[in-house]
């Protein structure tokens, strides 16, 4: 099928969410699911309510059962489980998008279960930010069922699809590999500012950055990442930790990306300060919540 088919979401955080809004399917509701729907008071619940475009499943077999098209979007952890949620009534060659930034090995297992299940997986690999470019974000597919994706994918609205291996795992080799230069940048940032504005020199070390890389507007990009990293730091952290599968399968160990998982979790547990108007105030926030002697108290 290439035109219109019936989409299912699979997970309904930021990326499926801004999927519903932006996604053409011929006039009738994307339907989604997502395990937090259980509970009323959770994001999802309050998003999915909030959307005209989105009918509720009460069960992930429900995607397999009345969908064309499975679109995965859940955290890196439950890339296979997710997959195999769906397969107990899986419509016949239902495609299934696999968006998740999980390892290579973790891919391969999830699409044993959907092709084993009669379906058509495509590995997915995003290689930017959702937003701000949402549908025109870039995405590699591969595996045996990518090339043919292609025209379905074009038909809903994603404008950026490139097929990239017509085997599984090099699209995900890929992201992982980005991952590790992306997710580490930001934990980087965030150990040498947090340290420096504890000691009273973030400038000089944010004037030296612009030395040495004088591209980026350092102030600007360093509270970008950081406040991802409080946005979307436990997502980060187990990506990193399929970012570790990834490297260590290749013999190298992965001592860089286990860091970095392990710096991801700590900023998540400091995510109420991502609010906080500039830099140095989020920092400041950020140096209380490391001091031992505040209890992390950082409010």
């Amino acid at each position: 099928m290439t035109v219109s088919p019936r989409i299912g979401l699979l997970g309904f955080g930021e990326v499926g969410q801004i999927l519903a809004e932006d996604l053409r399917s011929e006039h009738q509701p994307v339907l989604a699911y997502d395990i937090k729907f259980s509970a009323r008071d959770s994001a999802p619940s309050a998003a999915v309510a909030a959307s005209a475009r989105v009918a509720v499943c009460a069960d992930p077999t429900d995607l397999g059962l009345s969908c064309d098209l499975i679109i995965s979007a859940v955290t890196a952890e439950n890339t296979e489980a997710a997959a195999q949620s769906v397969i107990a009534n899986l419509r016949r060659d239902c495609w299934y998008l696999d968006l998740n930034s999980a390892a290579p090995q973790t891919k391969a297992r999830a699409a044993d279960l959907i092709n084993g299940a009669g379906g058509r997986y495509v590995e997915a690999s995003v290689m930017s930010p959702v937003p701000p470019k949402r549908l025109a974000m870039p995405i590699l597919i591969g595996g045996p069922h990518g090339s043919g994706f292609s025209d379905t994918g074009a038909a809903i609205g994603l404008k950026d699809l490139t097929v990239f291996s017509d085997a599984y795992g090099p699209a995900a080799a890929a992201k992982m590999c980005r991952s590790i230069m992306i997710k580490g940048i930001e934990a980087l940032l965030s150990e040498s500012l947090i340290t420096a504005r504890a000691y009273g020199v973030q400038d000089t070390v944010l004037q030296s950055l612009v030395d040495l890389l004088p591209g980026p507007d350092w102030r600007k990009l360093s509270k970008y990442m950081i406040e991802r990293t409080l946005q979307h730091g436990g997502r980060r952290a187990e990506e990193m930790r399929e970012v570790a599968k990834t490297v260590t399968a290749t013999g190298l160990h992965a001592d860089m990306s286990r860091a970095t998982a392990v710096r991801q979790d700590w900023a998540k547990a400091q995510s109420q300060i991502q609010s906080r108007s500039t830099l140095d105030t989020m920092l400041d926030a950020l140096v209380k919540a490391a001091d031992p002697k505040t209890k992390g108290n950082a409010a």
